[in-house]
């Protein structure tokens, strides 16, 4: 049985620019369509915060002018029948790489907030990427790669091919105006080779065990690819 290790950020907002806050957390559908595909595919999944701290879905996520009623409903309820997972996640500074095959991580703003400067975030993904463990980010999740830094403060992803919610997107969402910074932007003077797909579309890099999805709508494809790596 294949292990998975989702990482949610424990933000509960972000703060911009000029230092106000941004109702934020974990993007709805990235996690319930992560977690369920996992589950149901038979994989044991556990998951883990900075701190232990129980994860903030955020608001927008849910929003049924948003997302659409269907779906804000679908993602209400399967969060209410896993609140009792989610109210007691792993710390994060207790897990370890070696314990899993996959490190999956959901986005959200909350990961521009926190995990990308978390050190456990940071020490677990060196780990994984050490042990050739499959790293799986979607859409803010990808913050989280700026934590990994070797023993000199280099960034351990350079070079590698990835996508991340484009900045694109975020100007349409309308949260790139007093942005303390941009993900791909970030990402690609971090030194990533980022790609991008259509804007809200599906989108997927692989690049050897790391395997990045752009957007919400990329979770399901993103986990399909994980899936397959796992065979």
């Amino acid at each position: 049985m294949s292990r998975i290790l989702i990482v949610l950020s424990a933000a509960s907002t972000w703060t911009r620019a000029d230092g106000s806050k941004y109702d934020s957390g974990v993007w709805a559908e990235e996690f319930v369509v992560m977690h369920d595909m996992f589950v149901r595919a038979g994989c044991d999944v556990d998951i883990a915060t900075p701190g232990g701290v129980t994860p903030t879905i955020d608001p927008h996520s849910l929003n049924p002018d948003v997302v659409g009623q269907e779906q804000a409903d679908h993602f209400r309820n399967y969060l209410e029948s896993v609140a009792s997972l989610l109210s007691k996640p792993l710390t994060l500074d207790s897990a370890e790489a070696s314990s899993y095959d996959v490190i999956a991580i959901p986005g959200g703003h909350g990961p521009v907030e926190d995990l990308y400067k978390d050190r456990d975030m940071g020490r677990i993904l060196v780990e994984a990427q050490r042990a050739k463990k499959i790293i799986a980010p979607v859409c803010h999740g990808q913050a989280a790669l700026l934590a990994a830094k070797d023993a000199q403060g280099r960034w351990l992803f350079a070079g590698r091919k990835m996508t991340a919610f484009s900045d694109e997107e975020e100007v349409e969402l309308g949260t790139a105006d007093n942005a303390p910074w941009l993900l791909a932007e970030t990402l690609r003077k971090s030194g990533a080779r980022y790609e991008k797909g259509k804007n809200w579309a599906p989108y997927v890099v692989k690049d050897g065990n790391l395997l990045s999805g752009q957007n919400p709508a990329s979770t399901a494809p993103l986990v399909d690819a994980v899936l397959a790596e796992l065979v």
